[in-house]
Order: structure tokens, then sequence, then C-alpha cells
């Protein structure tokens, strides 16, 4: 059996992958939560693709502090969609304004569309619709890593507004 070096053969991975890899690291996503009449939407950086319980999921993570985990939290369904390079600006602003302070996706003349009990964006060129399985809150006791202190700066893993939540969903369908 012979290794393959991740760090020098991407290629391998994005190819066995379906490229899911290279569309997470390249491209920007959004967590968006809630019904086409009531929703809130996220930029996001950390997603993890995978397969558990024979189901396929996405995972993703969000902070009590965003609005979105409310949403999140009181419903079953959310979308994670990809976009092209054009709407990088508009994916940033996403994430850097609260839709709780302003109505941001008609800032930007994104068009929400209702899909599987949850919302996505016209723009996106591949969503991603998932049913929640499970949620955990990280802990602090649990990380095994080194460099977590470039993720949480002011040393703001520990209390309690600040942790992430981790959600699991099945993937239930993706639109192209």
């Amino acid at each position: 059996m012979k290794e393959i070096n991740i760090k020098d053969n991407n290629n391998y991975f994005t190819n066995t992958f379906g490229k899911l890899f290279e569309v997470i690291n390249k491209d920007k996503a959004l967590l968006t939560a809630g019904t086409f009449d009531d929703f809130n939407t996220m930029t996001i950086g950390w997603l993890s693709a995978g397969v558990i319980w024979g189901k396929n999921t996405l995972t993703v993570y969000v902070r009590p502090s965003r609005y979105t985990y409310k949403f999140m939290e009181n419903n079953d369904y959310f979308t994670v969609s990809f976009y092209d390079q054009k709407y990088f600006d508009k994916i940033m602003y996403l994430g850097r304004v609260s839709g709780r302070d302003e109505p941001k996706v008609a800032k930007i003349d994104f068009t929400p569309i209702e899909v599987d009990k949850s919302t996505t964006f016209k723009e996106a060129i591949l969503t991603v619709v998932c049913k929640k399985i499970y949620c955990q809150d990280m802990d602090e006791k649990q990380l095994h890593t080194n460099g977590i202190e470039k993720y949480y700066p002011n040393d703001d893993f520990k209390p309690l507004e600040k942790y992430h939540r981790t959600y699991i969903g099945e993937i239930v369908k993706i639109f192209e």
C-alpha cells in the first residue's frame, strides 16, 4: 500500500470526492435556516461532509451569538449553498452584517427561493438541503488540537455565549 501525500496531491481528493473539497475550500458558502417567510442566512467557512448512521451528511457550526442560530434551533431543515466567485463581496457582506440589524438579503439583491421546507437563493450554483439529525455544543475540554487561539483570539471559547454548536444534517436533496 502506498501512502498518498495529502498536501502535495489535492487532485486525488478532489477527483475522489467529486470535487466537494474544492468547492468547500474555494467557493464561499451560505448557511440558511428558516421558512421562506422567516429565515436568516450567514456566510460559513466551517463545513464537513461525511456519512454517519448510513446517511450522507453535512455538518455545520454556528455560534449562539449569530442571528442564524435561533433559526437553526427552531427549524428542522437548513440549506448550504455555494456561489460563483463573482458574488464574493455579497457573500462576505452577508457574513459581516446581522439579519437582526437590517434586511441584509434585500440590500444585496439576492432572490430567495423556497426549497423543501427551507430557503436558498436563485444565484446559487449548488444548494444542498439538509434535515437536522443531531446537534451538540462544542466542549473546550474535548479539544485535542493546538492553534485553537486563531479562532478564539480573546479566549472566547469558554463563555457560554461564545462556543459553537455542531449541527449534523442529512442531505435530502441537492439542486444545481
